[in-house]
């Protein structure tokens, strides 16, 4: 006993783990750049678009024409991700997971370099055609990158792993912040270079991925290749004995070999797919709908109401403690586990909203409670990086097995990008009909999601991928149809029996008339 316990750790972490992880995560920042870069340049981008108006037909956009062109070029990055992230299941069987990351990458410095030059050619259709293609990357990365992510990771660190997508995420929120201080690149001259700067991490990605193994599922369980599977799992674990995780995959192979391909519809079709696809989903919405990105786009009101000279860097503070309270999930994940965090991450959210509701609505009499409302915002955030930010992403990759995987990805981060599309679509139209109370209806949203989590969503700290789909396999045992396949079953004592009225008369006398 002592000795497993001895052998545990040299299998949990290494410097080459460390670096597939690390190498892997710069898609998840590559998502967060990418995601809030926009924010920053907004007033030089609608002045471009009427400086190459005018160049062209002699006049500018009208503002309403400005505002439509604008609001086009920030929807459609979340129209791109919607394909993306439909399409990382078909991509990932065909091409692998590390190939696919590859791949990935090309879009990323095509849209870039496009957003890069649109101010060379005065071309207003580059930015919205280039934010489109770095979507469809982005859509990629939230499927891609946790899959390997997980698929690599030791079973006794998987969460805390899957907490390095979301921490990618907010590092990458901040440094587009940053970058986009009027002072670096948020200028007149310089935003061209801000959109094109995601070409960077796609390129250093790129070099890395080749110094990288093949997901070992991947390499076992689709492509039967048990040698190389053995050999990367030997260099990710630091050690020559992986039999353990070896059998694990086999044994998940060989499951998935009985079974047919699963399509998305199956997933919703099959009972033994059907609960995981809906949890998977509803956690997904309970990211977006959570009001996250209605509270980003607030904070520099907020900002500005309790006296904040310069809004932008309080903004950039509300990224800081983003970035903090997503390190600190990632090493409560473990202990704290998923469920339990993704509770507190809710109710937390809940009691900030309606904290800010209060605030706002009667800051306007007691200047004082400003204050209270920065309070809450900061709350909100932190609430938010503790469950609902990190935990979607990658227990979507826990509670399925190889088989539906990439199926499941594709659907669930669909769903993600959907909901982030239709918030990006009627929160400005419900903040300027009813104002501060708008956190009345995500404070609702986020109770239903907190019920939902504490009576449905199980708790996949420490198990394998194939304990927990058990988990949902057993649940058919007690519905009253495949009682009499399940309950045989356990019954499998006699030397074989073959159905329930021949299993005496068969099976029985034979053998006693050959003893």
């Amino acid at each position: 006993m002592q000795q497993l316990e001895d052998e545990r750790p040299k299998k949990k972490l290494t410097p080459y783990l460390l670096y597939c992880v690390s190498t892997a995560v710069i898609g998840s920042l590559q998502f967060g750049y990418n995601t809030g870069v926009i924010n920053a340049p907004e007033q030089k981008l609608r002045v471009f678009f009427q400086n190459v108006s005018s160049d062209r037909y002699g006049e500018p956009f009208s503002p309403g024409t400005t505002t439509m062109v604008w609001s086009f070029a920030v929807a459609i990055f979340s129209v791109g991700g919607m394909i993306g992230s439909f399409s990382v299941g078909t991509m990932v069987n065909k091409f692998g997971r590390r190939k696919s990351m590859v791949i990935a990458n090309v879009l990323a410095v095509l849209g870039g370099g496009l957003m890069g030059l649109s101010s060379l050619s005065r071309s207003f259709e580059m930015v919205i055609i280039g934010r489109f293609i770095i979507g469809v990357f982005c859509g990629l990365c939230t499927g891609l990158t946790p899959m390997y992510v997980g698929e690599i990771a030791p079973t006794a660190v998987r969460g805390a792993f899957g907490t390095l997508h979301q921490l990618g995420v907010v590092i990458g929120i901040l440094v587009a912040q940053i970058f986009g201080l009027e002072s670096l690149l948020g200028s007149d001259d310089l935003w061209p270079w801000l959109l094109a700067l995601t070409i960077l991490p796609a390129v250093l990605q790129s070099i890395m991925l080749p110094f990288c193994p093949e997901s070992p599922r991947y390499l076992l369980i689709v492509l039967n290749k048990e040698e190389e599977a053995r050999k990367a799992l030997e260099r990710l674990r630091g050690c020559e004995d992986v039999s353990e995780d070896i059998q694990e995959m086999k044994e998940e192979g060989m499951k998935m070999a009985m079974e047919k391909k699963v399509t998305m519809l199956e997933l919703f079709r099959s009972p033994n797919y059907r609960q995981p696809i809906i949890i998977a989903i509803i956690l997904q919405l309970s990211q977006q709908l959570s009001g996250i990105n209605a509270v980003f786009y607030y904070s520099t009101g907020i900002f500005k109401t309790a006296g904040v000279t310069q809004p932008i860097y309080a903004t950039i503070g509300a990224g800081v403690v983003n970035t903090v309270f997503t390190v600190v999930s990632l090493f409560l994940v473990e202990r704290a586990g998923r469920r339990t965090l993704h509770l507190i991450g809710l109710a937390g959210m809940a009691i900030s909203a309606l904290l800010m509701t209060i605030s706002l609505s009667l800051v306007a009499n007691t200047p004082s409670l400003s204050y209270l409302a920065i309070a809450a915002v900061f709350g909100f955030v932190a609430s938010f990086e503790m469950g609902p930010g990190p935990i979607p992403w990658f227990i979507v990759a826990e509670l399925f097995s190889q088989g539906p995987r990439p199926a499941a990805m594709a659907v669930s981060g669909c769903s993600n990008w959907t909901a982030n599309f239709l918030v990006g679509l009627v929160f400005p139209k419900l903040e300027e009909t009813i104002g501060a109370y708008v956190f009345l209806i995500f404070m609702v949203l986020l109770i239903l999601f907190f019920i939902f989590t504490y009576l449905r969503v199980p708790e996949t700290k420490g198990r394998t991928f194939d304990e927990i789909e058990q988990g949902f396999a057993v649940k058919p045992a007690s519905s009253p149809v495949p009682d009499a396949v399940f309950i045989s079953q356990p019954e499998v004592q006699d030397p074989a029996p073959l159905s329930p009225t021949e299993k005496v008369p068969m099976v029985d006398l034979p053998s006693e008339k050959q003893s």
